[in-house]
């Protein structure tokens, strides 16, 4: 790769939401902009190696993509009233007036399109990375280990649903922005999850993925400084990933939390997180700001053993109230064990089970089976962590679970 194509390429990422969104504010039209700045992606990738890096890279950009746009829409027969309003600035300089309030309000206005409700959960995600993260339809298949048409297509029926539920190019209001915010952080948090707990595949840990979903809600914070949850979320995704070089061993094989190195986290990024949930607290935490409280209070710990397991439990017991959920009740079970012992953590494991919803998974198998391991019911336990074997998708994580197997007595 030369170094023109890479300087098209971290310009594209850093730059592409405030040309994406720029151009949709100016057409009107949120897929007609996002295909005219694909163009110019497509152009500067094969004219700046040959014919070198323009001064003003940005305003190469906005301008070529504003002309791909306007000959669409000449091609298109669209009124002349509509060509007329995009064409008379065409070949102004991008950053000639540039208002920073608006560009934040274009990148907002992104945002909340691409995690429309209209959407379906999967083209939200891909929606996001593709304009407001910038990457490319083959580097989101690769993080979610699909193929490169999947996300093409998931991509242009989000566009053609976009259109034909007239969805408007605009912040919403207040009052529709704070119900409609959840829907947004939820994808920035789904898309971290898939990089920072990956189901399928032989990786464990996708950190470009996850690394990516801290970087949108980074730019989501610097447009909406006041969300508290944001900061929460933040402040998860920090905490989370400080973990990551401590995970996994030299074989790439997952490392369980007590047997990790704590010398090997990331202590900027717990940094980073503890600043991040210090913002989020005198607001109140929200479901997001729980959860890396709980994170804050494994990374402050020095072990397992010197763990304040007595406030994680709390703090899932506020989370359960706020955001019921059978994962979080799993979790607080497994606190639980820590510092009750595994007697009673199996019998809050044995009322989950009750609940059908994590029968697909192979989590409360996992749970069970190492708490019965640990009650010494070697043939309960062995039947547990069998079937969670069999129902985990995750290569690396489906070994250990064998693993656990053969050591049973």
């Amino acid at each position: 790769m030369s170094d023109a194509t890479r300087a098209v390429e971290a310009i594209w990422r850093i730059e592409s939401a405030r040309i994406v969104g720029a151009l949709a504010r100016y057409t009107g039209d949120f897929a007609l902009a996002e295909d005219a700045a694909q163009e110019a992606l497509a152009e500067a990738l094969v004219s700046w190696p040959r014919d070198g890096q323009p001064a003003n890279p940005v305003g190469w950009l906005m301008t070529t993509a504003k002309r791909r746009a306007i000959d669409t829409i000449r091609r298109a027969g669209v009124q002349r009233e509509k060509y007329e309003a995009i064409a008379h600035d065409q070949d102004e300089a991008y950053d000639a007036d540039l208002d920073i309030e608006r560009i934040d309000d274009d990148v907002l206005a992104l945002m909340f399109v691409s995690c429309h409700p209209v959407l379906s959960k999967e083209a939200r995600v891909a929606l996001t990375l593709r304009v407001v993260g910038g990457l490319s339809s083959e580097e989101i298949a690769r993080a979610f280990l699909v193929p490169v048409p999947t996300i093409q297509a998931r991509i242009t029926r989000a566009k053609k649903t976009i259109a034909a539920a007239k969805v408007p190019f605009e912040v919403p209001s207040p009052d529709e922005r704070r119900q409609r915010l959840a829907g947004v952080l939820n994808v920035l948090y789904l898309i971290f999850t898939e990089g920072s707990t990956a189901t399928s595949g032989e990786d464990l840990i996708r950190t470009d993925l996850a690394r990516e979903a801290r970087r949108l809600t980074r730019v989501l914070i610097g447009v909406l400084p006041d969300e508290p949850e944001a900061y929460g979320l933040l402040a998860l995704m920090e905490l989370t990933a400080s973990r990551f070089p401590a995970r996994t061993d030299a074989a790439g094989d997952p490392v369980l939390l007590e047997d990790q190195d704590r010398t090997r986290w990331d202590q900027g990024a717990v940094r980073r997180g503890v600043a991040a949930l210090e913002q989020a607290t005198p607001r109140g935490l929200g479901p997001y700001g729980l959860q890396a409280a709980i994170a804050a209070t494994h990374a402050v710990a020095d072990s397992v053993e010197t763990t304040d397991w007595e406030r994680i439990i709390v703090l899932y017991e506020a989370l359960g109230r706020i955001a019921p959920n059978p994962i979080v009740d799993l979790n607080r079970a497994v606190a639980v064990a820590m510092a009750h012992g595994p007697l009673r953590a199996l019998e809050i494991v044995d009322r989950i089970a009750e609940d059908k919803r994590l029968d697909h998974t192979h989590l409360l198998p996992t749970v069970r089976g190492e708490l019965l391991r640990r009650l010494g019911r070697t043939v309960e336990a062995r039947k547990e962590l069998e079937r969670a074997a069999g129902m985990c998708t995750n290569d690396r994580e489906r070994a250990v679970l064998r693993q656990k197997v053969a050591d049973l007595p």
